[in-house]
C-alpha cells in the first residue's frame, strides 16, 4: 500500500449518552487530522465523542527465521544452557 498525500485518516464517534435512530449511536468520518473533533452528531445534533478504533497491522504468514533476523541487523542468540546464549 502507498501513502496517498491527500490521504485522510477515519475517526470513529459514538453518542456520549443514549441512543439515535438516525445514526445508530456510531458512526465514521474521514477527516483531515488537522481539523478539531467533532462535538455534535451531524446528523442528529446529539453529543458525541471520539473513540479509539481499530488498526490493522501487518501479518506474519510464517515464522521469523533466524537468517531473517540477522537480514534484518538483528544480533541472534541461542541457547546453550540454563541461562547461556551464544551467538550465532
Amino acid at each position: 500500500m502507498r501513502y496517498r498525500a491527500n490521504a485522510m485518516p477515519i475517526y470513529e464517534y459514538e453518542l456520549c449518552e443514549g441512543d439515535c435512530k438516525v445514526c445508530g449511536g456510531h458512526f465514521q468520518l474521514n477527516r483531515p487530522a488537522s481539523r478539531p473533533p467533532l462535538e455534535k452528531c451531524p446528523l442528529c445534533r446529539k453529543p458525541v465523542r471520539k473513540i479509539v478504533s481499530n488498526f490493522s497491522t501487518p501479518k506474519v504468514t510464517k515464522p521469523l527465521a533466524a537468517s531473517d533476523a540477522k537480514k534484518a541487523g538483528f544480533t541472534v542468540f541461542k541457547k546453550v544452557g540454563k541461562g547461556e546464549y551464544e551467538r550465532q
